[in-house]
């Protein structure tokens, strides 16, 4: 045990050179409740990530004729592979949970007001960019479910038209598009989300956590946010061990080889409400997404209430129930049908 003389040397020295003091400031006691920890407990989920996800690489072959194999040989043959994969996957579920859970907290408290609307902006951005990284991820499995999403992917960047040639196959003919995939989900999403979470921190530090609604604070209660990060590093072990727990208990295995040209399966749960429109509207119910994402940040330029309280956000929190709802039916609708070809 490092004495305390000693380790007041070593943060001496640690902060001159880090300045580690800006993560001291102080925060409100209810940052340290769970609903306001959420952000934070998303942002270890994404550590998890990052770490499985390299030993993951260096075994993953990213190319349509050998990528359902090299799977196999992680599930088979890499020495705790099925398990680092199965957190991996299951986390990558849990952190999508929690990242929801989360903006629909900010959503429902108006933390996205004045003056935290770039912060909005960002967020949104942040949750667009994670739910890419999960699609790519789920492209990456390379089973049937995952060659019917990447060719939903390739008809909606017909959809795009120019601004959706990126995406297309004919954008780089001698290079698979899983493979064109497999750098975004590695390289080109992960450096996205970096820039991301580092305004996101920068505008959190500059604005502080958003008032509650209802609650003030009482006197001489003085919290920082080294509180918050330990609160966040303890519902991420939990998460870390839920990981494992549901990676042994329900092991994700791997599915046959894909077969192009049939559809036979429906996309992961976040997905439904979309899958939902294509069942009403065909391909066109894909424009459901941009749209569903306008409104988003249309959010804080749409609602200029200042009434404090919960009375205030009567409102926005219609608007916002109305959307949930519609999302949350479109994908009870999806998920209770059958799988219908939505391809030509």
């Amino acid at each position: 045990m490092i004495a305390p003389s000693r380790a007041r040397r070593v943060w001496t020295a640690l902060d001159a050179r880090l300045a580690l003091h800006n993560f001291l400031y102080e925060v409100p006691a209810y940052a340290n409740t769970l609903p306001y920890v959420l952000g934070a407990i998303t942002l270890i989920g994404l550590v998890i990530l990052v770490g499985t996800g390299i030993l993951l690489g260096q075994f993953y072959a990213p190319d349509p004729s050998v990528a359902n194999q090299s799977i196999r040989t992680i599930i088979t043959q890499v020495p705790a592979g099925e398990v680092i994969r199965g957190i991996h996957i299951w986390t990558a579920h849990l952190t999508m949970i929690v990242l929801v859970l989360h903006v629909m907290r900010v959503y429902a408290t108006g933390a996205y007001r004045f003056p935290r609307e770039a912060n909005w902006v960002v967020g949104v951005a942040l949750l667009a960019t994670m739910l890419a990284l999960f699609f790519t991820g789920a492209v990456l499995r390379w089973d049937q479910e995952a060659i019917e999403a990447l060719e939903h992917n390739v008809e909606f960047a017909a959809l795009l038209g120019v601004f959706g040639g990126w995406f297309s196959p004919a954008f780089s003919s001698h290079v698979p598009l899983l493979t064109r995939l497999y750098m975004a989900h590695v390289g080109l999403l992960p450096l996205v989300l970096f820039m991301l979470l580092v305004a996101h921190v920068y505008l959190v530090r500059q604005h502080g956590i958003s008032p509650h609604l209802t609650r003030t604070e009482p006197a001489g209660a003085h919290y920082t946010f080294a509180h918050h990060l330990k609160k966040a590093v303890g519902y991420g072990c939990i998460m870390l061990g839920l990981g494992l727990a549901l990676s042994v208990v329900f092991p994700s295995g791997e599915g046959p080889a894909p077969v192009a040209g049939i559809e036979v399966t429906k996309p992961p749960w976040i997905f439904l409400p979309l899958y939902g429109l294509e069942n009403l509207f065909g391909l066109q119910g894909l424009w459901g997404a941009p749209v569903f994402f306008l409104w988003l940040l249309a959010v804080p330029f749409l609602d200029r209430g200042r009434a404090p309280g919960w009375k205030g956000r009567r409102r926005a929190l219609a608007a916002g129930a109305a959307v949930l709802a519609v999302l949350i039916g479109l994908g009870l609708y999806a998920w209770r049908r059958q799988p219908v070809a939505h391809l030509h």
